[in-house]
């Protein structure tokens, strides 16, 4: 396989993670300026998180040798869960008595935690995410409390981080995505020599 071949293999690969990520981080720089007026478009966040999730771990799945079939059942429960929560919310009128702003926190907030639960028993480099997300959902709720920014900044360096959520969004964002794309080198390499093995036998 040639090295050209490779790079466009690996791109492919983490195009799904990059779609995340930078959706997130565009949403967020949306939602600071109008809490509820975004909530459709994290709505429609919960089906593509779906999606890249049951995409995301396909791959680790098969390296371990575990059921496909049983991975896809898992999925289709786990986010069949959030879903029905989120239709009850609507349809028991939570939703309209929450107002948008609030109900937008809630939508983020349960994300979230879908994703990271899903993480550890799914495909653990979802964890990143789910925490990336829970992040900006706690940047969004309290922007005046972002005391938590400061050790973050000073760690990476990075002068008065207080005064630049965004600018610590992106940063953050960009450092869990790289950290995603260690797990999806890894797997790859998994595949590839599982793959080489069944050849071989």
């Amino acid at each position: 396989m040639s090295k050209s071949v490779k790079q466009g293999s690996l791109m492919m690969a983490l195009l799904p993670s990059f779609i995340l990520y930078a959706s997130t981080i565009i949403l967020v720089a949306l939602t600071r300026g109008d809490l509820g007026g975004t909530i459709k478009y994290w709505e429609f966040m919960v089906p593509l998180a779906a999606l890249i999730s049951l995409m995301s771990g396909w791959g680790p799945t098969y390296a371990r040798n575990a059921s496909r079939f049983s991975y896809l059942i898992k999925q289709i429960v786990h986010w069949g869960l959030l879903l029905g929560l989120l239709w009850l919310l609507q349809t028991q009128g939570v939703t309209a008595a929450l107002g948008a702003p609030k109900y937008t926190l809630v939508l983020l907030y349960l994300l979230s935690l879908t994703i990271i639960l899903g993480g550890f028993y799914l495909d653990l480099k979802q964890v990143l995410f789910g925490a990336f997300l829970g992040f900006c959902a706690y940047l969004l709720a309290a922007p005046a409390n972002i005391a938590i920014l400061k050790p973050i900044g000073e760690t990476l360096r990075i002068a008065d981080p207080q005064s630049k959520p965004l600018t610590m969004i992106l940063v953050v964002g960009l450092i869990a995505f790289a950290v995603n794309a260690v797990f999806v080198m890894g797997t790859r390499g998994a595949v590839i020599a599982k793959r080489t093995r069944l050849a071989a036998s």
